[in-house]
């Protein structure tokens, strides 16, 4: 019903669009993302990507979700006002520290901590991938 709706902006038919689907996907077919992909091109889209994934069911995959990002690094800009900023291990309090090592799901490695420096270097090896 939506696609009696749908209209490619004049301009902006080269505008990149990705459309993942799983090929045995039992509630939306795969023949209809098939289907999306001839209606969008010929209404004048360009740049059109159907990625189809083999034993894909209708759910996601890591091997989709690294193909996304792959897609979304291609067209978007750099913008470093989005990364996020941790806060310096060292520079942590003692009860900052416990809760990113709770949140970072970690706990069993601090058992028998005491040191504010042994927090600290296991939310660093923890970041750093050490652990």
């Amino acid at each position: 019903p939506a696609a009696k709706q749908f209209k490619i902006t004049d301009g902006l038919e080269n505008v990149p669009i990705m459309h993942c689907h799983g090929e045995v996907d039992p509630m939306v077919k795969v023949d209809l993302a098939k289907k999306s992909k001839e209606m969008v091109t010929g209404m004048g889209a360009t740049n059109y990507e159907l990625k189809t994934y083999p034993g894909l069911v209708h759910t996601v995959s890591m091997d989709e979700i690294a193909d996304v990002k792959v897609f979304l690094e291609g067209i978007l800009p750099v913008d470093d006002s989005c990364n996020v900023k941790l806060k310096d291990p060292s520079d942590m309090s003692v009860k900052e520290l416990k809760e990113a090592i709770r949140k970072a799901g970690i706990g069993n490695k601090a058992v028998g901590l005491m040191e504010k420096s042994e927090f600290v270097k296991l939310v660093q090896d923890h970041r750093t991938g050490k652990l």
